[in-house]
């Protein structure tokens, strides 16, 4: 989840593109050049260990547009793929 966050901060559209579940990523994996990403906190998450093959991440991360500033709040489902976690969908709360 950091290293995502991070992709975005800094623009790298091919990690976001390699850390995304074939299966759920959309074609065009673009990065809003005008969104200023302000800071992430990982609230809670399930599984996602050594020895796992599924985990999820429950996090907050603000940034800022051209409408002001926000927050986003996810519950991310992850699956671990020839060994390279994958971000796969957003849960239902």
């Amino acid at each position: 989840m950091r290293s995502r966050y991070t992709a975005f901060v800094r623009g790298n559209e091919d990690h976001l593109f390699r850390t995304w579940h074939a299966k759920t990523r959309p074609d065009d994996v673009g990065v809003d050049d005008a969104t200023t990403w302000l800071g992430l906190e990982i609230v809670s998450t399930t599984d996602g260990g050594p020895d796992d093959a599924t985990g999820t991440v429950h996090f907050r991360a603000r940034f800022r547009d051209h409408l002001g500033e926000h927050v986003l709040e996810e519950n991310s489902a992850f699956v671990r793929r020839a060994g390279r976690w994958m971000y796969l969908e957003a849960l239902e709360n």
